[in-house]
């Protein structure tokens, strides 16, 4: 955490010196933005029709709730899992950047596309006792030097006035969830998590947070744990839908 207050010091008497700049295309933005207007009109908001499951967009005349194929043939642990944008371009370019280029400070620019989903019906009726950032396991997190869904879920937690709280710990080093198909997935994640001790979650209504939702299996094993534990209910919000 040290390290994060140093650089963002740094970052603040930078910009004293310097314009804003569009974190994509360098064009001088205004003072507390990160992307341009251009580059702004280019995010992909996640729309209706999509998966009232796991929020994957259907391009079609569909007027009516209807649950994708991905989850159709699974058993889904969370009840619903909402996700702001697409996680394609300009998206998935700042989050890569904000994961794995060490720009920490894009986590106020992801995480006000976190809030965005927030005002979906599906969360928004919802009296949350909990925001549980997704944990990383402990040698990927040293490695990152944070966890991003820990940094989101803290941020969105002093807009919302809902406490983040870590319950859950990351116990089996899984490898990346990308290259695999929906059953490795699942397979790669099983009993990958647990509560962590001293943790009650008995009668609570929880919102998982993350980044990016995938397929859904990582969201979908933390929810499982959750309800084995005695959560009432889980739900997820992610800024990006790959």
């Amino acid at each position: 955490m040290i390290a994060l207050h140093k650089s963002e010091l740094l970052q603040a008497a930078v910009s004293l010196l310097y314009p804003a700049a569009c974190s994509i295309c360098g064009k001088n933005v205004r003072a507390g933005e990160y992307l341009c207007e251009r580059c702004e009109a280019q995010l992909i908001r996640i729309v209706a029709p999509f998966c009232e499951t796991c929020s994957e967009p259907f391009e079609g005349s569909i007027d009516h709730a209807f649950t994708c194929a991905n989850c159709a043939h699974r058993t889904i642990y969370f009840e619903a899992a909402v996700a702001a944008h697409r996680g394609r371009g300009i998206v998935r370019d700042v989050i890569h950047q904000f994961k794995y280029a060490r720009q920490i400070h894009l986590r106020h620019l992801v995480a006000r596309w976190l809030r965005a989903a927030m005002d979906d019906q599906r969360l928004r009726n919802c009296d949350f006792d909990y925001l549980v950032p997704v944990p990383l396991h402990p040698a990927r997190e040293r490695e990152r030097g944070f966890n991003q869904a820990h940094l989101l879920s803290e941020l969105l937690s002093a807009q919302i006035s809902i406490p983040s709280k870590c319950v859950l710990d990351r116990v089996r080093y899984t490898t990346t969830q990308t290259a695999l198909d929906r059953r490795q997935r699942m397979e790669n994640l099983h009993n990958a998590f647990r509560l962590r001790k001293n943790v009650d979650v008995r009668g609570l209504h929880v919102l998982l947070i993350d980044d990016v939702l995938t397929t859904g299996s990582t969201l979908s094993e933390c929810a499982r744990v959750l309800k084995r534990a005695g959560a009432v209910s889980v739900h997820a919000a992610t800024a990006a839908r790959a």
